[in-house]
């Protein structure tokens, strides 16, 4: 099906009929939830569109990648587009320089996200995404708008924020829907049309060897550059546009010296299952993973206009069949060597991590730990016993750091804190029930939302889970009369032992809207805007969520002291198996 016709077809449903009243908002949501895969709650709170939406239709922040991508759809039925919305981008862009004027004449939804926006700004260095969506083609005179504005904003410097254009038309639409359905099942196939004198294919060390000098506008066909699938095997992800030498990499681009590239680059490695060369010149690689490049190629796809503009400019790629895993992960690295790999990019590798690893899956020989992105759970593997690192760290800040503000990205987990959470000796039993609890929250974290969750934490899929797991140990260890972390394993002996696993999960969920609610009813009493996002990663949500569960607790008699007392003994944990928590701020 044509992807238009799909996108046609797929916001008639209930969900987009439901939720937004026009076909425009509809699209709009379509792309946060088919191409950013956010899930219903979230792709409506993503969406800012309507009166006095300047110019912006959706924000999202994704902490992961510490980007803050801002959204301007166009559902059209002509086949072409004229400049008209470049223009609101450029809009959007110039008023977003001025985050007091703008939100003083935004709508309702748009302040709340303008207030998230400025303190991914200001505090945690995030860089903008501006994404040009629509249905059409741009007509010529748009793509000289769109070539000119990327130029610009390669340009820019001292604005207080870094920031690029993307753009995907009818066709963008299409790639990166494929894309996105692909993330799920990331082996990656290719075919790469190579040009006639400019190639190698031959035999080194027993291993097929091509190498080639590819137009930059054939690197930005390859799938997964933007969703980050393209780039499993490589030690780390796309830093952002605000490394230093990703903006080099943007001004030669598009600059006067573009025709140089070849030369002022160090080319890029791939690695891939399998490769063959058919009709002479077509190159299909199977299972393609690219390990030194990430961050060229997404700076590439980040200026694709004046990329696909230009016939002289080159990169040197390397392509290597390896099929072994443990061969491809020593060339991730290696080349990788060459400039400065932050020290997180590398902690799969750290001693401490794959001591955890051999021990987890000793103890849980039908389990996996994951310890390199993009590991996959092997067939023979049990999926109840999966263990990611890059969640686990985050299991570890909310729990045993008690820091669930801190815990929905991964940047500072594994750069700042990676030395407090992993010098501790974890028992594998703990590991399997951090992630059990995990995974029991999340399964009631559906639109039908069978516990109640407050609505608003609902959205806040990024962030909030952690807090449920937080709200749990607390709960553990009030029972107790114990104010240090308990063991999450015995927590979970405890309730499955006494049939109590949903009555914690009903009582987490009562502590946290209770928290939720009191928040919120301290910024009205206070005469201040309530920004949940804004409310989970700071210590009032902290303070909020201990309230809770002591006023939970301590007032359990008063309307049932039958059900108070099969609460504690049930969770009866010895002395011993409760600890000081680790100190992470």
């Amino acid at each position: 099906m044509d992807i238009v016709e799909r996108i046609k077809t797929e916001i008639t449903g209930k969900y987009y009929r439901d939720n937004y009243p026009n076909d425009g908002q509809r699209f709009v949501a379509w792309y946060m939830r088919n191409i950013h895969l956010l899930g219903a709650l979230q792709a409506k709170d993503s969406v800012t569109d309507g009166q006095n939406d300047k110019q912006i239709d959706a924000v999202y922040i994704d902490d992961d990648e510490q980007k803050v991508f801002i959204v301007q759809g166009k559902y059209l039925s002509g086949e072409s587009v004229n400049a008209e919305p470049v223009r609101e981008v450029i809009s959007s862009w110039m008023q977003l320089k001025d985050l007091v004027l703008l939100q003083e004449g935004a709508n309702d939804r748009l302040k709340v996200k303008l207030n998230e926006i400025s303190k991914a700004l200001n505090e945690d260095d995030y860089s903008v995404c501006f994404e040009l969506i629509t249905t059409s083609v741009f007509t010529e005179d748009a793509q000289k708008d769109i070539l000119a504005f990327q130029s610009t904003l390669s340009n820019e410097e001292g604005n207080g924020f870094d920031a690029e254009l993307l753009v995907v038309d009818r066709v963008g639409l299409d790639d990166r829907y494929t894309q996105a359905m692909e993330k799920d099942n990331p082996s990656l196939n290719h075919s790469v049309t190579l040009e006639d004198g400019r190639f190698l294919f031959t035999d080194i060390g027993s291993t097929n060897v091509c190498l080639a000098a590819l137009p930059l506008k054939e690197c930005i066909k390859f799938p997964g550059i933007s969703n980050g699938t393209l780039f499993q095997k490589n030690v780390r992800q796309s830093l952002g546009i605000s490394n230093t030498v990703n903006k080099k990499i943007r001004k030669t681009i598009m600059g006067d010296r573009c025709g140089d590239f070849f030369f002022f680059h160090n080319g890029i490695t791939a690695i891939c299952n399998k490769m063959e060369l058919v009709e002479g010149s077509i190159l299909k690689v199977h299972g393609v993973s690219v390990v030194n490049g990430c961050q060229s190629l997404n700076t590439i796809l980040s200026c694709s206009e004046a990329v696909k503009k230009r016939n002289d400019a080159y990169v040197l790629f390397r392509f290597y069949e390896i099929p072994q895993k443990d061969r491809a992960d020593s060339i991730s690295i290696n080349t990788n060597t060459q400039s400065a790999v932050k020290t997180r990019d590398l902690r799969s590798n750290d001693k401490r991590v794959i001591r955890l690893k051999k021990a987890y899956e000793q103890k849980y020989p039908q389990g996996y730990f994951a310890a390199k992105r993009g590991d996959q759970l092997p067939a023979s593997k049990d999926k109840e016993f999966y263990v990611e690192l890059s969640f686990l760290g985050k299991f570890l800040m909310a729990w045993y750091s008690q820091r669930p503000n801190l815990s929905y990205g991964e940047t500072k987990i594994f750069d700042k804190y990676f030395d407090t959470l992993f010098n501790k000796e974890y028992h594998p039993e703990d590991l399997y029930a951090l992630n059990f609890w995990y995974d029991k929250i999340m399964s009631i974290w559906t639109e039908d939302n069978p516990f109640s969750i407050n609505q608003t934490l609902l959205t806040m899929k990024a962030y909030a889970p952690y807090h449920f797991l937080f709200a749990l140990s607390s709960i553990c260890a009030k029972l107790n009369g114990n104010d240090k972390v308990p063991s999450p394993y015995q927590c979970l002996l405890a309730a499955q032992k006494n049939n109590m696993v949903e009555t914690m999960l009903s009582n987490v969920v009562s502590c946290m809207n209770q928290a939720y609610d009191s928040g919120e009813q301290n910024a009205k009493l206070k005469d201040k805007i309530f920004i949940p996002q804004n409310w989970v990663k700071s210590k009032d949500s902290i303070a909020a969520i201990q309230s809770a569960v002591n006023s939970f607790v301590s007032f359990l008699p008063a309307w049932d002291a039958q059900k108070n007392k099969a609460l504690r003994e049930a969770f009866a944990i010895k002395p011993e198996f409760f600890e000081y928590r680790l100190t992470a701020d």
